[in-house]
């Protein structure tokens, strides 16, 4: 036969999209429309049913950037329409290739029950399956008009991103507002010849291709394209028997579950973010509602949270379903939180309040992680995953790799402590699937575990900015269940996956280490203010809790456990991973700065209330120490009288325009440009800095990436790069403490700053509190400390530990890695010297291997500020501070110490008595996390330690309060089996594993 394969296709083509799918709705009637244009914020649904409408028509421009417009629409079924299903059918102006990133809208009852969201892929609402005539119609339609920020052009400034600075022009123009009969046969045909359009595109030149292709031409040849609807069904049952041939025995198995990945904020506000919610939970629940075998899941429970606050209407269907089994809660944690930056206890607490949720409000614990859009993952995360009771953690990003493709589909993944946690990424390389014939046989063509299993996971639906699975992918679900050439499909819990899935693969494959994400590495720099107060906001909360737990067992206060819960909340929600990484709009972290303010006010009100219950009236200055380690003689947990300053000074003296700082312990000097030249640590005689370099050198680079601005850095950023050494003024102070400050103005490009470098008696660390008027656009701005260190490994905190990364660049590996992760230290270190960088709100750096005449340097440098242009403009401008510090000789244990007393402040106010310690820890790493009461409210005591050196380590923890009763528990401070301890005097014997999280419950008595 002659090959007619591109005639056929091109046949099937243009009779779907021209004849096809316009017929799917026969006949139409215009709907009477009225509205009323919102001019400000959305109001609740009962306040937009009762607006005043008035007349408008279809074409009728509508909606300003972030406005909200509410439509009513009333017609009539006519009378001849009679026993056929008739559908409303809404065209806001919508682009489909834009789902969830342009206008939507939320249809309404008139009492107020919503029916389903409308959508560019979305546009039908169900009047009746089966129409009698003559019946009045009465919608209400919601309509929101978010600009799209990420169009064909992507990336380009725009000050569409808040509503300060948005457009008052109206943005969209709707098209069609109609009753339609839906004609059931001519979309299930639609269905067949996709599914089957999609599929022989798959296959090679194969009899099953050529099969499919005459079976299509055959339906064509019988459906007459001026009566679709009339031959609809004898196309059909040409096309029957290749829909009906089943898969091959070996044929992959994939598990589809219906999702809608809602970003909490990202290129819409939070309260965009609460609709969005809304809108695509009422559609999903309307597709279970149609469709027996389709199971939706949806993670974070802060959502589910928004619904039941804010839309109880829609969360009361959403609450059926999920006791239906139907809607699946899935996650277990509070968002989709970036789990890079967050602190340990701020993972803990994603868990806790996440899980937490769900048991209350559904009676439901998640058995996985679900996280499919984070960018990158902690090697902390197994062991955490493991002790808060999780079974399997599931994430797709690492297919986003820049350079190296990750090898595995279902792994352990193993921690630094060594615990593993059972994982799968999807092999079709996506959590918004719409299961194409691409997608379906890219799941089976890439899975990399397919000698010992052959099972793999689709998320079904649009996402991002919602809109969830549709019914035309739940009829693809129907026709790929078990068809020839294709992957098999079916509808099922990720439960049910994984348990199958462990059964087929007992001996995984291992991943070791951090999942590091090889794109999206300048997420850890932008948008400073947020990073800042997400590290601030974690620290004060540890410490309102230790206080608050310590003034209530020594004084019977009470502990303020709703402000607690409130405050956590919104710092988990800001931990999302398009907030806490700075991806979103200028709206949002505008915002999160603002809300983050309070947090921080809030907290020091809890802190002082704490403190001064506990010191009591007086005018004695108490000094109190919320860090977890020793300062000015002070312990962790402790409060006393404040001592004289320290008879000890820093010796300051000019050399050469510049200045040598000198302690008892370390001796530093600063050239006439402000650049250390000199770090000495007198104990040793040992140099830091590099000979014939400068450190504290800020850099500025150039920083335009080829894609994703807020997101990415991209490696040849380094090769254009500006030292800032011209200062304007250098300057010598004095402090009351004893400290020498340097204080050092610099004007470079468009912006400003003032340096402060103090050295402070008995002290390794130089600090540098920094003072940034930053006017930049399109720049990276770095300070570099290069290190007479042969250092083979940075080592850099992570939650609860440590995580060493290698300073060379062998393999492509090794060389992706040029921006990487900290959080309160990094650390250079060869045997029996080392430095670290301190820091109290920077989580980038990198690190460089330098050799010249076989002496090995390290050069490290902190990522100060970034100046991206999207989705934020104006992102970092103005004034931006840091605070930081290099640590001369130091170990991991140095550093860590320093690490935690940067990031927590001695307080001291007016009382009358000090504080003993709650809580006493020995033994040489171990450290205590957190210091709480317990969220069951019990009034149980909830301490958290961990070995932080890497290496096993022994000790005990002693209680300073009478207790009754101790044990082991999870970190979702659950009981576990056999796990309780005998008491000694009130102090528990400990014995932890390197990097080893323990969470131990006391009953106090009574």
């Amino acid at each position: 036969m002659h090959d007619d394969i591109s005639l056929t296709i091109g046949r099937v083509r243009r009779v779907l999209t021209e004849r096809i799918l316009p017929a799917i709705y026969s006949e139409t009637l215009p709907l009477d429309l009225s509205w009323h244009e919102l001019p400000g914020e959305p109001v609740t649904p009962a306040e937009g049913l009762a607006l005043d409408y008035q007349p408008t028509s279809v074409g009728t421009p509508w909606g300003a950037a972030w406005g909200t417009t509410w439509f009513h629409l009333q017609g009539r079924v006519p009378s001849q329409w009679a026993g056929r299903r008739v559908e409303a059918v809404i065209d806001l102006g919508f682009d489909v290739n834009m789902t969830g990133f342009q206008c939507e809208g939320l249809v309404y009852r008139p009492d107020g029950i919503t029916i389903k969201a409308v959508n560019p892929r979305n546009q039908w609402v169900p009047i009746t399956a089966c129409a009698e005539g003559d019946e009045a119609i009465d919608l209400y339609l919601e309509a929101a008009s978010n600009p799209v920020l990420l169009d064909y052009h992507p990336f380009l400034p725009t000050e569409q991103g808040d509503i300060l600075t948005s457009s008052s022009r109206r943005l969209y123009t709707t098209r069609r507002m109609d009753l339609a009969v839906f004609e059931p046969v001519v979309h299930e045909l639609s269905l067949d010849l996709e599914v089957l359009l999609d599929l022989q595109e798959q296959l090679g030149q194969t009899p099953r291709k050529m099969q499919i292709l005459q079976a299509m031409d055959n339906a064509l040849d019988v459906l007459d394209l001026q009566r679709i609807a009339q031959t609809a069904q004898a196309a059909r049952d040409e096309l029957a028997e290749v829909l009906a041939a089943p898969a091959e025995h070996s044929a992959h198995q994939i598990s589809a579950i219906g999702h809608s990945h809602i970003d909490s904020a990202w290129l819409w506000p939070l309260r965009e973010t609460i609709r969005k919610v809304s809108r695509t939970c009422s559609s999903m629940v309307e597709l279970l509602g149609d469709e027996e075998e389709f199971l939706y899941g949806m993670s974070s429970a802060q959502q589910y949270k928004w619904l039941k606050t804010h839309r109880p209407e829609v969360w009361e269907r959403v609450k059926q379903a999920v006791a239906d089994g139907r809607f699946l809660p899935l996650g277990g944690m509070w968002v989709e939180s970036d789990t890079v930056m967050p602190s340990g206890e701020s993972l803990v607490r994603q868990f806790l309040y996440g899980q937490n949720f769900f048991r209350k409000e559904f009676g439901i614990t998640s058995k996985g992680v679900w996280l499919p859009d984070s960018f990158g993952y902690s090697p902390a995360l197994p062991q955490l995953m493991r002790r808060a009771g999780f079974e399997w953690f599931f994430t797709q990003k690492i297919s986003w790799n820049q350079q190296n493709k990750f090898p595995h589909h279902t792994f352990d993944w193993e921690g630094i402590d060594g615990s593993r946690m059972f994982s799968h990424f999807p092999s079709m390389d996506t959590y918004n699937s719409q299961l194409s014939g691409e997608e379906v046989a890219k799941a089976s063509r890439q899975f990399r575990e397919a000698r010992v299993t052959n099972n793999s996971i689709a998320p079904v639906g649009w996402g991002d900015g919602g809109g969830g699975t549709t019914r035309e992918m739940t009829g693809k679900a129907k026709r790929l269940a078990n068809l020839e050439g294709s992957a098999k499909v079916a509808w099922e819990h990720p439960n049910d996956f994984f348990d199958r899935a462990k059964a087929e693969l007992p001996n995984p494959p291992v991943w070791v280490g951090e999942l590091y994400l090889e794109l999206h590495r300048a997420t850890l720099t932008s948008q400073h203010q947020t990073k800042q107060g997400n590290r601030r906001t974690e620290q004060l909360l540890v410490e309102a809790e230790l206080w608050a737990a310590t003034a209530a067992l020594c004084t019977g206060a009470d502990y303020p456990y709703e402000l607690l819960d409130e405050l956590w909340e919104t710092v988990l929600l800001h931990q999302f991973h398009d907030i806490l990484p700075g991806t979103s709009i200028a709206w949002v972290h505008r915002e999160v700065v603002a809300r983050y303010a309070q947090v921080i006010e809030q907290a020091e009100a809890l802190i002082r209330t704490a403190q001064q219950q506990l010191a009591g009236e007086g005018s004695t200055p108490i000094a109190f120490n919320g860090a977890a380690f020793t300062r000015n003689s002070l312990a962790f947990g402790q409060a006393k009288p404040v001592q004289p300053a320290a008879a000890s000074q820093v010796r300051a003296t000019a050399v050469d325009g510049g200045y040598a700082l000198e302690n008892s312990l370390v001796r530093v000097a600063i050239n006439a440009q402000g650049l250390l030249t000199s770090a000495v640590d007198l104990a040793t005689g040992r140099e830091t800095i590099a000979a014939g370099q400068e450190a504290n050198l800020l850099q500025l680079h150039q920083d335009f990436p080829n894609m994703w601005d807020a997101w990415d850095v991209d490696k040849y950023y380094r090769n254009q790069v500006t030292d800032l050494r011209e200062l304007d003024s250098l300057e010598l102070s004095s402090r009351e403490d004893g400290s020498q400050v340097v204080t050092i103005a610099r004007g470079f490009s468009q912006s400003t700053l003032v340096q402060e470098l103090s050295l402070a008696p008995g002290s390794r660390t130089l600090q540098i509190s920094q003072s940034t008027d930053w006017h930049e656009a399109e720049k990276f701005l770095k300070v570099s400390f290069p290190l007479d260190i042969r250092a083979e490994h940075a080592i850099a905190e992570t939650q609860f530990g440590y995580h060493k990364r290698v300073t060379h660049v062998n393999t492509s590996w090794e060389a992706a890695k040029f921006e990487t992760s900290m959080h309160r230290f990094v650390l250079a270190e060869e045997p029996g010297f080392g430095a670290a960088l301190v820091n109290d709100s920077i989580y980038g750096f990198d690190v460089t291997r330098d050799a010249k005449d076989a002496e090995v340097t390290t050069t490290m440098r902190l990522s100060l500020l970034r100046a991206p242009r999207f989705p934020d403009p104006e992102t970092d401008q103005g004034v931006q501070t840091h605070r930081y510090g290099l640590v001369i000789g130091a170990d991991v244990a140095t550093a860590t110490a320093a690490g935690a007393l940067l990031n927590s402040e001695e307080r001291v106010i007016d009382g009358a008595q000090g504080v003993d310690p709650l809580v006493t820890i020995s033994g040489e790493g171990l450290v205590v996390s957190s210091v709480k009461l317990a969220a069951d409210r019990s009034g149980d005591l909830v301490v958290r330690v961990y070995e932080s050196l890497g290496r096993r380590a022994s000790g005990s923890l002693r209680v300073n309060a009478q207790i009754s009763q101790a044990s082991t528990v999870s970190l979702l401070e659950d009981e576990l089996d056999r796990q309780c301890i005998e008491l000694a005097d009130g102090a528990v014997p400990l014995k932890l594993g390197a990097f080893e999280v323990r969470t131990l419950r006391f009953t106090v008595a009574k």
